[in-house]
């Protein structure tokens, strides 16, 4: 195994500066921040065997020896990383016309909350869609929020059925915990020429809304989510996922660490677009993410809504805004 040298972590409120333990998992990153889980060897006393020790980032371990290359990640610089982003949320765009077009049937985006997600696939389908509102005609997509139910799911398919039709299912991970509804969906993106869904009950709510029993889906569908489908519990429910996934385009945005969503809000920010609705100057702006970043373990959450409250705090008080961060973003604050 190989050991890790922590420069700088916390063990239950225990500083831990230049000492050298044997790694047991990298990096990573949970509900309190960063951490990496080493063997104790003795130094929190017998009762501490494997623990967690709390670290900002990759800046405060060094590897010795050496890691072995399957568990260990080569680092990445900022800008490497920023790079590796970019190429993510390119590739979502370019899915998404692809999508849009008729030449993909689905797609499933994960990646953490209030990273701009939704924004990328919302703004093709919007363009895709300006002539149709120009003209007055149908918009050829919807955006699903929330939860809804598996007839619901049935009756929005049947009205967006036509080719080159997209519904994009953002945050609605209802459907991806009810069997009925991941049945349907299953049968909606066949990989079959012919992609037909029944509904075998007999429902007033068709009845009204005048959709038959069955239909040939010809559209595409987009799921936008935070959900890890492998942290799912239940091995009946994960299969159906299985066959989901196996119908769809899977992309994950990679931004699995803290320092990935600290410089995919840096990178919005170096492009212009992080506080464009907002008057503020630059240096306002580098102020805003260098609080961010001294602070990421501490804010509720690390995202573009996080830097949007924060810009709003500095219109309240330009001069004691961070005081009020702390009592409003902050954790125990």
């Amino acid at each position: 195994m190989a050991n890790v040298l922590i420069k700088n972590g916390v063990y239950r409120n225990t500083p831990v500066v230049n000492v050298s333990f044997t790694l047991v998992k990298d990096l990573q990153t949970g509900a309190n921040g960063n951490y990496v889980t080493v063997k104790s060897n003795g130094y929190f006393g017998p009762d501490h065997d494997t623990v967690r020790i709390r670290v900002n980032g990759m800046e405060d371990i060094e590897f010795e020896g050496n890691p072995d290359p399957v568990v260990l990640a080569v680092a990445e610089t900022d800008e490497e990383v920023m790079e590796r982003i970019a190429e993510r949320f390119e590739i979502l765009h370019q899915m998404t016309r692809a999508t849009i077009a008729g030449d993909v049937r689905a797609m499933i985006v994960v990646g953490p909350p209030g990273v701009g997600k939704s924004y990328g696939v919302e703004y093709e389908l919007e363009k895709s869609g300006l002539f149709d509102k120009i003209s007055s005609r149908k918009i050829k997509y919807e955006i699903i929020k929330g939860a809804i139910s598996p007839i619901g799911l049935y009756c929005t398919l049947y009205k967006h059925s036509d080719a080159n039709n997209v519904l994009v299912f953002d945050d609605c991970d209802s459907v991806f915990q009810d069997e009925l509804a991941l049945n349907i969906l299953k049968a909606a993106l066949d990989s079959g020429k012919k992609r037909r869904i029944h509904w075998n009950s007999d429902s007033s709510m068709l009845r009204r809304e005048g959709v038959p029993d069955c239909f040939d889906f010809k559209g595409g569908a987009i799921f936008i989510t935070n959900l890890k489908f492998e942290n799912l519990k239940s091995k009946r429910m994960q299969d159906h996922l299985e066959a989901l996934q196996s119908r769809c385009h899977f992309l994950d945005l990679t931004l699995d660490t803290m320092r990935d969503k600290f410089l995919r809000i840096k990178q919005i920010f170096r492009q212009g677009q992080l506080f464009n609705d907002y008057d503020l100057s630059p240096e306002v702006g580098e102020e805003i993410l260098a609080f961010m970043d001294t602070n990421k373990n501490r804010l509720r959450e690390m995202s573009l809504r996080m830097a949007l409250k924060l810009a709003d705090l500095t219109k309240v008080s330009e001069t004691n805004w961070k005081a009020l961060a702390v009592s409003t973003c902050m954790k125990g604050g």
